[in-house]
């Protein structure tokens, strides 16, 4: 990937409605550790707004025109299991309503230990440009696990897209493997001052 690919793309204001229901159904106040192992003030839980009927509207709807924004489509999008499951699901099924030939996979944490024991499951095969999806991104530890077995696959990862970045480190993270981030919404977005690492 080129080095212009690992800049920012267009800059978007943040789907009002999103970022409200993520401010109010989503984060929690307290001391959580992260799947990083980092130790948080607050924890976002997205699937509380994803696996809402509305929410997911919203996330797959605003996902998709991020897409169209940056250019051609991907022919898949997809992430690891279970945090981007129902994040794919929303974006595929907006595609769908759409009319857009969009396909969804998802990366196993773990290969399947019977049938064809791979990692990335879907209609997908090698050669097709493909989106990684996250709902939160921290570290972004989940997607370069997802983007290396994607690339294992053969598939060609665009970038990296996210409901939610926490600001602490994950863009800087993809940049290095030529991946770029796009977020829909940030934390200065949710109103919070990200936590010193």
């Amino acid at each position: 990937m080129s080095p212009a690919a690992t800049t920012a793309g267009p800059t978007f204001p943040p789907p009002e409605e999103l970022t409200e229901l993520l401010a109010t159904r989503a984060l929690r106040r307290g001391t959580f550790t992260l799947a990083s192992g980092r130790t948080a003030s607050f924890y976002l839980d997205v699937k509380q707004v994803v696996l809402d009927a509305r929410g997911a509207m919203l996330v797959g709807r605003a996902i998709l025109r991020r897409l169209e924004a940056l250019g051609p489509l991907p022919e898949a999008v997809g992430g690891m299991s279970i945090g981007a499951d129902p994040v794919t699901g929303a974006v595929v099924t907006m595609a769908g309503v759409d009319g857009i030939p969009l396909k969804g996979f998802l990366v196993r944490k773990e290969a399947k230990g019977h049938g064809l024991q791979r990692f990335v499951e879907g209609p997908v095969v090698p050669g097709q440009r493909v989106v990684i999806l996250e709902d939160v991104i921290t570290t972004a530890g989940s997607s370069l696990v997802a983007i290396a077995r994607a690339r294992e696959f053969g598939l060609v990862v665009e970038r990296v897209v996210t409901v939610v970045d926490r600001l602490a480190g994950g863009r800087e993270a993809l940049a290095a493997e030529g991946v770029p981030l796009e977020a829909l919404v940030t934390l200065h977005d949710l109103g919070i001052t990200p936590d010193a690492p």
